[in-house]
């Protein structure tokens, strides 16, 4: 009888512990009362550090605004891109809200909200630079934002590239217009907007040189999370709220 009431206390245990081991984050969201969220803060306009030094932009407000409609207070916060997803699976925070985009390598460590919107990557040059195209690149000195999937593109498709390594957007433009980068590649709607907020003279060069789907990161194992925001993300673009923010800080729709 003893030996019984041993495994069946044992078998309680594992049971609680497996329950909460399987809780979805939607739940201890809703516990704290908050919902933190991490980016870059150097990728404007869509996060970035303004001069009161709080992070805003897109990307903060789409995901404050999922925060209201969950019913808790949005906390963004800033972290080095290149060390992001391993502080999402540290549980350091909920989610990354900072334009990441999905790929099948990313979806074997974590899941992804419905895209918010789609952009992709462009080669960005000097104003009056004889590169005209990704071809043009090839063995020049190329800047990209570590930890991003752009450094692989690059690798995989400009020969011999002398491949520098950023914090962000702002420092590629500073360094392509000083001369000492022949090019970068970023966001197409990121690198013309940062260099028309700059005054940079910096141009696109060639076409798109790939499309990606942007989305929202959370731990796998989530399904109610990950419904609650794609719910709110639905609703903000059915009742305009979403289309705002977008020409707020982009100037168009990107729905």
């Amino acid at each position: 009888m003893r030996n019984v009431q041993i495994i069946m206390a044992v078998m309680s245990i594992l049971l609680i512990f497996a329950l909460t081991a399987s809780a979805d984050d939607l739940s201890q969201v809703k516990k704290n009362g908050s919902l933190s969220m991490a980016m870059s803060g150097q990728y404007p306009p869509f996060n970035f550090v303004n001069d009161k030094n709080q992070l805003t932009g897109f990307d903060v407000e789409i995901c404050s605004e999922i925060a209201k409609r969950i019913g808790v207070a949005a906390k963004p916060l800033s972290t080095a891109w290149d060390g992001i997803i391993a502080g999402l699976l540290a549980k350091k925070y909920e989610l990354i809200c900072g334009s990441m985009g999905i790929t099948d390598e990313r979806l074997k460590a974590i899941d992804f909200s419905d895209p918010y919107y789609r952009s992709g990557a462009q080669l960005f040059v000097k104003q009056g630079s004889a590169i005209q195209s990704a071809k043009d690149m090839e063995g020049k000195k190329i800047g990209i934002t570590l930890g991003t999937t752009y450094e692989k593109w690059v690798r995989d498709n400009i020969k011999g590239a002398d491949i520098r390594s950023y914090k962000g957007v702002p420092d590629m433009i500073l360094e392509t217009s000083n001369g000492r980068i022949d090019g970068f590649v970023t966001d197409k709607i990121v690198g013309a907007l940062a260099s028309k907020d700059k005054g940079a003279p910096i141009q696109l060069a060639g076409k798109l040189l790939y499309e990606e789907k942007m989305g929202i990161a959370l731990r796998q194992g989530n399904p109610e999370l990950k419904a609650a925001i794609n719910k709110a993300l639905g609703d903000m673009k059915a009742d305009g709220t979403y289309a705002a923010i977008s020409t707020k800080w982009l100037g168009i729709d990107v729905r």
